[in-house]
């Protein structure tokens, strides 16, 4: 564990203990273990924003139909489509 010995870990408790006291290490331990939640749940919220496997695939275009025989003019006159038929319709008499 970072290359500390027992030896080196009992110091670094003593000095934490004659530094903060017995009656704020469990109020120092409580704020530090809500950081570390916090901080685990911001990563996470970021892993999930930016992961790839989770980002939708954008929608391929509808590939284009093929001409009907509706659109075709005939050789000598107008196209028979809904929409010239509609156009006829709409005229004055």
């Amino acid at each position: 564990m970072f290359g500390l010995g027992p030896t080196e870990l009992i110091i670094v408790f003593s000095l934490i203990l004659i530094l903060f006291g017995a009656k704020r290490l469990p109020e120092l331990a409580r704020s530090l273990g809500r950081s570390i939640k916090e901080f685990k749940h911001a990563t996470q919220g970021l892993r999930d924003e930016f992961d790839i496997d989770k980002i939708d695939e954008p929608v391929a275009p509808p590939k284009a139909a093929h001409r009907s025989q509706e659109n075709v003019t005939p050789a000598g006159g107008e196209a028979s489509t809904p929409a010239s038929a509609s156009a006829e319709e709409k005229k004055p008499s």
